[in-house]
């Protein structure tokens, strides 16, 4: 990967761990999105949950000999969440 390329991944992984730790800051404002993906009685279990998990991957992506397991992490997660959404739109 190339300096530039390693930079982006670097602050793109900081900034999804800070945004994971925002889910224990602030986590009503991520309840609603929450809620797409995990409707019922225990979203702010799920919302921190998700926190914990952001910010696992976060730091897996700002660290170079992590960060290829932390981007296949990263996007069977995101399919997860992904495929949860769906089945709970309709």
């Amino acid at each position: 990967m190339s300096n530039k390329g390693s930079r982006l991944a670097r602050y793109g992984g900081l900034a999804l761990a800070g945004i994971g730790l925002a889910h224990y800051a602030k986590p009503e404002a991520f309840e609603s999105i929450t809620a797409m993906a995990f409707p019922g009685d225990d979203i702010r279990q799920h919302t921190y949950i998700n926190g914990g998990i952001e910010t696992a991957l976060g730091v897996g992506l700002a660290n170079r000999p992590t960060r290829r397991l932390a981007v296949v992490a990263l996007l069977g997660y995101l399919g997860y969440l992904g495929l949860n959404v769906a089945r709970n739109a309709g």
